[in-house]
């Protein structure tokens, strides 16, 4: 199995900044695509960023410089460097990782998310 432990969320005001990490752990051969979601109440969950194994990235327009997603392959880890952060940025930010195990294909998988809250 895949373990993904996201850490960094909390309560910051408006205009501050944030930086999210999400650690891959388990029997991991090789991971493609890792990256960020968002979901409040209510709401379908939706893209933020993603990175692909060589560094291409992708962006919500609503994030777009603003924030910025990279990863580490050594240590299985991407991060979100949230900036400028408003409002509208409250909600749990969910890691997503495609993984391929030991002797197996790839699949999709998930962390436990965690709360940003933007307010003053």
């Amino acid at each position: 199995q895949v373990h993904l432990v996201e850490s960094g969320g909390g309560l910051v005001q408006p205009g501050g900044s944030l930086r999210l990490s999400c650690a891959a752990s388990g029997a991991i051969f090789s991971i493609n695509d890792m990256g960020w979601y968002r979901q409040v109440p209510g709401k379908e969950r939706e893209l933020v960023a993603t990175i692909s194994r060589i560094l291409s990235t992708n962006y919500a327009d609503v994030v777009k410089g603003r924030f910025t997603i990279s990863r580490d392959n050594a240590r299985n880890t991407v991060y979100l460097q949230m900036n400028s952060l408003k409002p509208e940025d409250t909600a749990i930010y969910y890691c997503n990782a495609y993984v391929r195990l030991r002797g197996a294909s790839y699949n999709d998988y998930w962390g436990q998310g965690t709360q940003v809250t933007v307010s003053s």
